[in-house]
């Protein structure tokens, strides 16, 4: 979408302010040197004018000569132009804003949140997850039917929808991008992916990439491409019927774990991170893991540290493995779990 073009308001603008001024002197030469005149000079003349124009209509100034009532006439009728131009004007303002507005042509200020590059079903479910564990969703389509929609679902202050081409990387800044804590290529073919993503990283080459992939033999290709998760729908899924068939009562909970516990009685897995005032910065992971148990019924899986500038996964570390700021820890909870979790050991969740 084009921005909206001001420049023939402003000319049409300009021309109201030349012809009026045009009618203001000609009535103050024309009725000035009259007997009698109500028009001594031009602010008398301009009063006559904007009183006419506006149907205010006072009566204390008006022509009294034969050219200055033709004039006065040609002002009392141009009035009922000008009204319509004012008010198509507004109206036409008006429209362009809401319709900036609905199409996110405003910007946002979210940080910190998901950007959802494409817009499908796929995509509807993922953000419906990340909504319901209280994350900011950036959603970008290029199909224009998809923004009701999108807005029918969900809130504006909790999920931000953007029109725009996707190879319009300029465009792409008004969903706050840089600021984004990942980025999900959501498109419906793998070679589209792999190609966009290779443009995307050359201009924001920091950013966290996710895909998600038909074939499971280009994670390689993607991952030497820059990005961050490639997640293979199809090996997903046989995993999971794999477990239904053989052990379904693991596959009902490994199930329930993925998704966002929506009440106090489900339970999640979930990634927090230990900050420097964090109780367990010094201790020994065995130790957390009771004192978690004990205190929170919060069940300890893991730790994430940085190794040579990259994330490495430590599940269930045998030994005395001391937990360091900066540290995550993966632990499986309940709703109550979370909550205890936050006030008595102030860990930030960041997934």
């Amino acid at each position: 979408m084009k921005k909206p073009d001001y420049s023939k308001l402003i000319i049409s603008l300009i021309g109201l302010f030349v012809f009026y001024g045009v009618i203001v002197s000609l009535l103050h030469s024309i009725e000035s040197q009259v007997p009698g005149s109500k028009m001594i000079s031009w602010q008398d003349g301009l009063w006559y004018v904007v009183a006419t124009i506006t149907t205010v209509g006072y009566g204390d100034v008006y022509p009294v000569t034969y050219w200055g009532r033709a004039i006065g006439f040609v002002v009392m009728l141009s009035s009922l132009g000008v009204y319509g131009f004012i008010i198509g004007q507004i109206a036409n303002f008006m429209s362009t804003l809401k319709e900036q507005r609905e199409l996110g042509l405003n910007g946002t200020d979210f940080n910190d949140h998901v950007v959802i590059i494409g817009w499908n079903d796929f995509g509807r479910s993922v953000i419906s997850h990340l909504v319901a564990a209280g994350k900011q969703v950036a959603v970008i389509t290029r199909e224009r039917s998809s923004i009701d929609a999108i807005r029918e679902f969900y809130d504006s202050d909790k999920v931000y929808t953007l029109y725009a081409d996707y190879s319009n990387f300029e465009m792409l800044e008004k969903a706050n991008i840089r600021e984004a804590s990942i980025v999900f290529v959501n498109l419906t073919d793998d070679t589209e992916k792999l190609v966009y993503v290779i443009n995307l990283k050359k201009n924001f080459s920091n950013l966290n990439y996710v895909v998600t992939l038909d074939n499971g033999n280009l994670k390689g290709t993607f991952q030497n491409a820059g990005v961050t998760y490639t997640i293979c729908k199809n090996e997903i899924s046989a995993k999971l019927m794999a477990s239904y068939i053989f052990e379904p009562d693991v596959a009902v909970f490994s199930e329930e774990i993925l998704a966002y516990a929506h009440n106090d009685t489900e339970y999640d897995i979930k990634q927090m991170k230990v900050n420097d005032t964090n109780s367990f910065v010094g201790t020994f992971y065995d130790k957390a893991f009771f004192d978690l148990k004990k205190s929170c019924n919060v069940i300890l899986i893991g730790i994430v540290k940085m190794k040579g500038g990259e994330k490495k996964f430590i599940k269930n570390p045998e030994g005395s493995l001391t937990i360091e700021a900066g540290d995550h820890l993966v632990m499986m909870m309940d709703g109550k779990g979370k909550e205890a979790l936050k006030k008595q050991f102030r860990i930030q969740e960041i997934g």
